[in-house]
């Protein structure tokens, strides 16, 4: 590569021992072996309010939203691991979708933070499905954003005993996919924008 690409890798939870916190990881792992530039984000250190039009046209975008904006215009592409919450994605993504996909005062188009990035997307969850049904409502929310989301993906079913101590899969076959998603994305967002 004649120019490092940048990945973007986050979960979309919070929780401290968050099962798609340690998905990603994996996932990180394997685009920076192919020689991508992964930065790890969590949501904890990016607080954002629920999106509301009157609040944000009488006080704008809260620094917060507009950092986490930067963070993601500033990468080629998005690892993300979503946890599946009643059948979809959790409330804290879809809220973060809302407000990364707003205008800064007019500065910066609305959907810059999405259009043209690389997606990968992966789930973990303590239901039979691994979080797959959570994965489709993402899927067509980043597509309709202008993302262009790798058809591969990863969904990890009884995640409560799907990794090791030591944060890897326990299944080697399943932990090699996993390293293969990041990789794959890796190349495929190097061969657009490198």
């Amino acid at each position: 590569m004649s120019h490092t690409v940048q990945i973007l890798a986050f979960a979309g939870s919070t929780r401290q021992q968050s099962f798609n916190r340690q998905l990603v990881h994996i996932a990180a792992d394997g685009a920076r072996d192919f020689g991508a530039q992964v930065t790890l984000a969590d949501f904890r250190d990016f607080p954002l309010p629920l999106f509301d039009p009157d609040e944000e046209s009488t006080h704008g975008m809260p620094e917060p939203a507009r950092a986490l904006k930067r963070l993601l215009m500033d990468n080629h592409g998005f690892l993300i691991a979503s946890p599946e919450y009643n059948g979809s994605l959790t409330g804290l993504l879809k809220n973060t979708i809302d407000w990364m996909s707003r205008s800064e005062d007019g500065d910066v188009a609305p959907l810059a933070a999405f259009r043209g990035k690389v997606v990968t997307l992966m789930s973990a969850s303590p239901g039979a499905l691994g979080g797959l049904r959570g994965l489709v409502h993402l899927r067509a929310i980043l597509s309709g954003l202008g993302s262009l989301v790798l058809p591969d993906q990863v969904t990890v079913s009884n995640a409560q005993e799907a990794f090791n101590k030591d944060g890897g899969l326990a299944d080697r076959a399943q932990h090699q996919r996993v390293l293969k998603l990041g990789e794959n994305l890796a190349s495929v967002a190097s061969k657009l924008h490198t």
